[in-house]
């Protein structure tokens, strides 16, 4: 297993190694938009599956206490605001990659 992520790590790394590479005419690409959207695409699905499991032990504690229902309420939606805090800070850094032009 070791050796397999080494080597894809490896692997990856030769692989995007031309995408830094300057190009010839001295004009710039952008390449700042589509590392955006990949971090927007991987921080929302996580924000996806975090408010799943946050969502699930909620239930599940109110469920084996339903007395406490106010706490774990509030600790409830606290955990999916800050958790859709990063979707939104993600989604702003892509708008700010999209709009502001590279050095180039």
């Amino acid at each position: 297993m070791t050796r397999k992520m080494i080597f894809l790590t490896i692997a990856f790394l030769l692989l995007a190694s031309p995408i830094f590479a300057q190009p010839t005419g001295g004009g710039g690409t952008d390449l700042n938009l589509p590392f955006a959207y990949l971090a927007v695409g991987i921080a929302s699905g996580l924000c996806g599956l975090g408010q799943g499991k946050v969502a699930a032990s909620a239930a599940e504690a109110m469920a084996r206490n339903p007395g406490a229902q106010a706490g774990i309420r509030f600790a409830l939606i606290l955990g999916l605001v800050l958790i859709e805090s990063l979707a939104l800070y993600a989604l702003v850094v892509t708008f700010i990659a999209r709009y502001v032009p590279s050095h180039g």
